[in-house]
């Protein structure tokens, strides 16, 4: 019956139904929302949340000194000397300052403006999200003329019986207790904490590891935005065969954002680095827990203070990092639309005042002026808003007003009474502006030209395009090397859904060329036409012809070489590709083996991708008694014929793939301007470096 049926689905969902996840176990079970992921990334986070931690005593003018260790044994330790966490007892909860702010979420020194000016953590949940997500965390802390120390297990406090997160098996060796306890005795004046922790599994993918690179990176940024700060970072993670040795590197700089937008730049400087500093006021509604434990709505006055380096280069590229309280803001925020915003209007206003902008003339664009352009905007605040734990966005609305305005008066002083010897360079900037204004005022007639011819007329698309027939999700585009793989290719796809591209040789290197002249060239148009999305800004995701993009070159150097070119023009033109994971580049065999006698059940032909694989490969065959003829070695894809390229390239049932993601498009393009670029310097540096690890059996002479 109806009736009977809707009663039930109504007992069904009941309060009895309800969870309600306390402490840190809501941490466990969406680690997620506190840590972004649970792979490398969300690795990484952890080990920014405890590092952030010291680096906000360095803010505060207690710190001078950090160290980060990565441990062989998969745990990171991060060691300041700082004021050292509280060791105290809370009067509220009788719990240790250290126990409070590692066991306790949104538990903090953080709130209220009390122990801190401007910092980095702001919800009291860093520390403690970390220890949840820790098989093992143990930390010292040095403070009030003694040494004091804990253990926990997945948040809970405790004592390990044995060094290493579980030795004995999951909690065979940990005995819950609560307390810190003294094991030694140090100077007064020496104070200071050291967290060490080892990765939950049972939280974190298997394969997730901590990135000597990243933290390299990171440190070095700090360095910069702490200007005094010494930072220390130590690799002891497993080593390949080649490198035993840790890595390791030191890092601090007396010049702040002004040197570091230096280190950020790319490309022949027209202008010295243009620090723009002021500060501004606002008024935010906040509660505030007054003594008797209610939360009454307070009007607070803040102080945001703006520190800006910028500076203008030759070439196109535009680099912009933002920080709030040292925290970087990857995806920007309001901090930064307050200075693109003084940038538009300041920039206009001068063009106009020097009349290279006309009445009736459009005005520039953002795009315009941050071509060539490296910026460092920094702002520190008590409190800020950010939007999520992970920090990528600043959410306070007063920074756009105060940063625009310090932005809009320091630029506007910068053109009107450079510095001395500055005067042409500040002209060097307008023109520069000006003549990128007019090459996409250029491009767009292009492009709308094109859009003019009819999109069902056959000349629409490149003649040497081999098209498929369906355009459904399962179509591909192949970009080929070279005409010989072509014509092996078009026997090899699916015409169904596979289509090819063949590019001739080496394209553009769109690195050091502008728009118009990437236009100009008859390769990387007809890789932009085919896949029909346009380029740059206007470029539309939902419009790409294909759902897969897939480079297939030889594998060798030139196929490596081409591979870069093209995800150059990708991360340039067509990143919203990169960023939905639809570049791939086929994984072609470097080896082919015959067997002379296979076994029943068993391939005649194996193929290799390396020439390791292939010794490994062969040492097992003759360990199985397996004869084989000579390995043929192919030079290219032309060389393999339909059925091979098919089995071993292009059907999706044998074939492998590599996924390219934005991290390997902006390593590769980084590469290709360090090779391939305008600057010498640092290409002869790479030269010089890199000479001695340079094996000479490898060089065909």
């Amino acid at each position: 019956m109806p009736g009977a049926a809707a009663a039930d689905a109504k007992d069904s969902y009941s309060a009895k139904h309800l969870s309600v996840l306390e402490g840190l176990d809501a941490v466990r079970k969406r680690p997620g929302m506190y840590i972004g992921s649970t792979d490398g990334r969300g690795l990484q986070h952890c080990l920014w949340e405890i590092f952030d931690n010291g680096v906000d005593e360095a803010l505060g003018g207690f710190c001078t000194r950090i160290d980060v260790i990565l441990h062989a044994d998969g745990s990171a330790e991060v060691r300041d000397n700082g004021r050292g966490i509280p060791v105290d007892n809370e009067r509220k909860t009788k719990l240790s300052g250290v126990e409070l702010v590692m066991t306790r979420l949104h538990a903090g020194g953080k709130f209220g403006g009390g122990s801190y000016t401007a910092s980095g953590g702001l919800h009291g949940v860093g520390a403690s999200v970390v220890n949840a997500l820790s098989a093992r965390l143990d930390i010292e802390v040095d403070r009030d003329g003694q040494t004091w120390t804990t253990s926990f297990r997945r948040g809970v406090t405790g004592e390990f019986a044995t060094d290493g997160p579980n030795p004995g098996g999951p909690g065979a060796d940990f005995a819950r207790k609560s307390g810190l306890r003294q094991i030694g005795k140090v100077p007064k004046s020496r104070t200071g904490t050291r967290i060490r922790f080892w990765p939950d599994r049972q939280v974190f993918l298997k394969d997730a590891t901590f990135s000597y690179d990243s933290l390299a990176e990171r440190a070095r940024q700090t360095a910069y935005l702490v200007p005094g700060l010494a930072i220390a970072v130590r690799d002891e993670q497993a080593r390949g065969e080649t490198a035993d040795e840790p890595r390791e590197a030191e890092y601090r700089f007396a010049g702040g954002i002004g040197e570091f937008c230096e280190h950020l730049a790319t490309s022949e400087k027209i202008t010295e680095v243009i620090r723009l500093t002021g500060e501004g006021t606002f008024t935010e509604t906040v509660p505030v827990l007054d003594d008797r434990g209610h939360m009454t709505p307070t009007d607070v006055e803040r102080k945001l203070d703006v520190d800006v380096a910028v500076e203008w280069g030759s070439g196109y590229d535009t680099v912009t990092r933002s920080f709030v309280n040292v925290i970087a803001t990857p995806h920007h925020g309001t901090h930064v639309t307050g200075f693109d915003r003084a940038l538009v209007r300041t920039v206009n206003d001068q063009l106009r005042a020097a009349r290279l902008l006309k009445n009736g003339d459009e005005p520039v664009t953002k795009d315009d002026i941050l071509e060539g352009m490296t910026a460092v905007v920094s702002v520190r605040l008590p409190e800020p808003q950010f939007e999520g734990q992970t920090k990528e966005v600043l959410g306070t609305p007063a920074a756009t007003r105060i940063v625009q305005q310090v932005v809009s008066n320091g630029l506007k002083d910068y053109f009107e009474n450079p510095p001395r010897g500055a005067k042409q360079q500040a002209r060097a900037v307008l023109d520069k502006v000006v003549a990128a204004a007019k090459t996409r005022i250029a491009a767009r007639e292009h492009r709308e030209n094109q859009r003019r011819k009819s999109a069902l007329a056959s000349s629409s698309l490149p003649a040497k395009l081999v098209d498929c027939r369906s355009a459904d999700d399962r179509s591909e585009l192949f970009i080929v090397e070279g005409d010989s793989a072509l014509g092996t290719a078009k026997m090899a796809r699916d015409s169904e859904y596979q289509a090819l591209l063949p590019i001739r040789g080496k394209i553009l290197n769109v690195q050091k060329s502008s728009l118009a002249d990437m236009l100009k060239n008859a390769e990387c148009a007809a890789i932009i036409q085919v896949i029909g999305a346009g380029s740059g800004t206007s470029f539309d995701l939902d419009s790409a012809r294909y759902q897969r993009v897939i480079f297939m070159a030889d594998a060798d150097v030139d196929g490596a070489h081409i591979r870069t070119l093209l995800l150059t023009l990708f991360h340039r033109y067509m990143r919203p590709l990169l960023e939905a994971g639809r570049v791939f580049a086929a994984v072609p065999p470097l080896h082919r083996i015959e067997l002379t006698n296979p076994g029943k059940g068993q391939p005649k032909h194996l193929y290799t991708y390396s020439d390791a694989e292939l010794r490994r490969t062969l040492l097992e065959l003759e360990s199985k008694g397996k004869r084989w003829k000579e390995p043929q070695r192919y030079k290219g894809l032309g060389e393999m014929d339909a059925n091979q390229l098919a089995e071993t390239t292009m059907d999706p049932r044998h074939r492998t793939l590599r996924r390219i993601r934005i991290e390997d498009a902006k390593a590769a393009t980084d590469v290709f301007s360090l090779l391939m670029g305008t600057e010498v310097a640092p290409r002869r540096d790479f030269i010089i470096s890199a000479a001695t690890e340079l094996d000479l059996s490898r060089i065909d002479t």
